[in-house]
């Protein structure tokens, strides 16, 4: 595979032809915020914190979408970067019910880390307060719609790692959310296999272990990530 060098924040970076912007420069220890994306899973570019500034103009592209090129040159933290994620989390906080004290999930949140990584201390946002369900229909987890950030994380992992597609996403603008199979309640699914990845892959506190109480989520995402290598490498193929 051929190599290409491009320049990301004033620095000279070699990565493979093919590869994303995202990608090399996590290689290179360049720190570029997501939210949506998890390794081993397709990109989805769907919470836009990965934006970068590519070109002399400065045109906006996610990282985790964009393929490097030879000569390109990448900006990850400019002034103008750091208010547009700022305001990311603020609209993401803004439209949904986060309230991180009573969180399962508060302390070992994705959603929370970007806060506080993105200087958020405050909201300049009029919260919208929606109206949104908890399914506690499933033996083992419950999905408390409030706090889902629509990342389809859970979607991506049980298609793409358990193979069941119980996840996908159903609805429009506001209305959009999560639904298992033809939207009947997670307990009722034909396909759900309980095999806990979606709630490994959840990003914040909307899917969760039954049982758990306020800050005590882990969601063990070593353990989806070694699912992932071992897919990878294949493993488990004989």
């Amino acid at each position: 595979m051929s190599a290409v060098t491009l320049t990301i924040n004033d620095r000279l970076v070699t990565a493979a032809a093919g590869e994303t912007v995202l990608a090399a420069a996590r290689a290179a220890g360049i720190d570029v915020p997501t939210l949506c994306y998890v390794d081993g899973l397709s990109a989805h570019g769907g919470c836009r914190l990965c934006l970068v500034e590519v070109g002399a103009g400065g045109r906006l592209q996610p990282a985790c979408f964009m393929p490097v090129a030879e000569g390109m040159v990448v900006r990850t933290d400019t002034d103008r970067l750091a208010e547009y994620r700022r305001m990311i989390v603020e609209l993401l906080f803004a439209e949904g019910n986060h309230v991180c004290s009573v969180c399962v999930a508060n302390g070992n949140c994705e959603l929370q880390d970007a806060a506080a990584a993105t200087g958020m201390d405050h909201e300049r946002f009029e919260y919208t307060y929606p109206k949104r369900a908890v399914d506690a229909s499933h033996d083992r987890f419950g999905i408390d719609h409030n706090r889902c950030v629509l990342c389809t994380r859970c979607v991506r992992a049980c298609d793409e790692l358990e193979g069941a597609h119980t996840w996908d996403v159903a609805g429009r603008g506001a209305g959009a959310k999560v639904v298992t199979d033809l939207n009947q309640p997670w307990g009722e699914s034909p396909t759900c296999t309980s095999c806990g990845k979606c709630f490994m892959a959840c990003p914040t506190g909307a899917i969760f272990r039954k049982g758990s109480t306020v800050a005590e989520t882990d969601h063990g995402r070593d353990r989806l990530q070694f699912l992932v290598a071992a897919r990878e490498k294949k493993q488990w193929i004989v």
